[in-house]
């Protein structure tokens, strides 16, 4: 449970710090024009932020409604279906702020200048819109993969509160900027620590998948390492849920997990380390 709490809480605070860092740069805009364009800007932002969270919720509903009608054998394919989508938009999410990250302050900007000349604000609602729909959905998405259908929601509704009150302080601290947390270095980390999440993710919907004997083991089990570090408890709980880590792994794991990390590594490390080259 303490494994499933501390996911739920890393998912929602580097989600909601991405949110906070476009509505931040959309804000900090705002305040540098004119004091009647002002006040109407702003009025797009946070209806753009709630439209956002509408979606988001929205979406929630409709998985949950979808999950009503399902059992048995099409429940457990849904919910492997729902970790891969959960484990696609980790990397598509990475890829996009490795891509972006260092340029996205001016990009956005330039688009804001170009609506203001035209006093159109809706490019502020619609990007308000999209940076919070877009990061809720893929929360949705991602808590719905790993932990829906288990007991306990109060506690994952404060996991989820203790993620959210984390990005906010993060994201204040990454305001005042420094050396020791810049926000080069926050994407680094928690974008390589998405990565071995999606690597779980997938290899959950592996052990779904060949319960349902939609995808074969292939070989017996290759090793046995519970004794040194079993793949429940809290140590080994947490280190199977954030890498997909399995004490007796089959060849199927293997090969699915491996295969994923080399083309983590030919995406996102040899095609930076070309373009830095070149």
């Amino acid at each position: 449970m303490s494994t499933d709490l501390g996911n739920i809480g890393f998912i929602v605070w580097r989600e909601c710090v991405e949110a906070l860092l476009i509505v931040g740069i959309l804000n900090a805009w705002i305040t540098q024009r004119r004091p009647e364009e002002r006040r109407r800007a702003r009025v797009y932002l946070w209806a753009g932020v709630a439209a956002g969270l509408a979606l988001a919720f929205a979406l929630a509903g409709l998985l949950v409604a979808a999950n009503g009608v399902m059992s048995g054998s099409a429940q457990s394919a849904f919910q492997a279906l729902m970790e891969l989508v959960a484990a696609g938009l980790i990397l598509q999410m990475v890829f996009w702020m490795r891509r972006h990250g260092r340029t996205l302050k001016k990009e956005i900007m330039s688009g804001l200048s170009d609506s203001a000349e035209q006093n159109h604000w809706w490019g502020v609602f619609a990007l308000a819109l999209v940076a919070v729909a877009r990061e809720g959905s893929e929360t949705v998405v991602f808590l719905y993969g790993t932990f829906f259908g288990q007991e306990g929601v109060l506690p994952r509704v404060l996991a989820a509160g203790a993620g959210i009150l984390a990005a906010v302080a993060t994201f204040g601290l990454l305001q005042l900027g420094g050396r020791a947390l810049s926000w080069r270095r926050f994407f680094q980390v928690s974008g390589f620590m998405l990565l071995c999440l999606a690597g779980a993710l997938v290899v959950t919907a592996v052990d779904n998948l060949q319960s349902l004997e939609w995808l074969p083991e292939i070989s017996g089990r290759l090793w046995d390492t519970s004794r040194i570090l079993p793949d429940s408890g809290s140590i080994g709980g947490l280190v199977a849920a954030l890498t997909g880590y399995r004490a007796k792994p089959d060849l199927m794991q293997v090969l699915v997990l491996a295969t994923y990390w080399v083309a983590v590594y030919v995406t996102f490390f040899r095609s930076r380390s070309a373009a830095v080259s070149a």
